[in-house]
């Protein structure tokens, strides 16, 4: 594989997202890419760019960008655009004062056009939401203050 067109890339993704492997990584000389399933959090590639390639981090006009969060936190696992409800004409997953089981549904990450359900790691209460919808999303940014139950 001498060069890798975004066709190539999305046929990789879709070809690993239903394989049984868990981490791929392929690296050319000008060329890399690492992929890999966070399994029983989002089952969703994570694709990280060649060093040459690292983008400066993403920043926000938004005020939720900025804000310390206190106590627990749920992160977002990849980047990606963060969701609150499965479609814009629904109800959002999680409100401020829901308590939240491990493994329930608390948004949706979309990345590279596929849609990531992310799932609670902990019994939790919701304090605050820190994103909202459409709003993009880095590595381990906090999504929801949270109070573990």
């Amino acid at each position: 594989m001498n060069l890798m067109d975004i066709n190539n890339i999305k046929a990789l993704v879709q070809e690993f997202d239903t394989s049984t492997l868990s981490k791929l990584k392929i690296t050319s000389d000008t060329f890399s890419i690492e992929l890999e399933k966070n399994i029983g959090t989002v089952a969703a590639p994570v694709m990280m760019a060649a060093p040459m390639a690292v983008a400066a981090p993403i920043t926000l006009d938004s005020p939720a960008v900025n804000v310390p969060v206190v106590g627990d936190a749920i992160l977002s696992p990849m980047v990606g655009t963060f969701y609150s409800s499965p479609s814009p004409d629904s109800a959002a997953f999680v409100k401020v004062g829901d308590r939240v089981k491990k493994g329930q549904v608390v948004a949706i990450l979309e990345a590279m056009k596929i849609m990531n359900e992310l799932e609670a790691e902990f019994d939790c209460e919701i304090l605050e939401i820190l994103k909202s919808d459409g709003q993009a999303v880095e590595y381990d940014m906090p999504l929801y203050s949270v109070k573990k139950l």
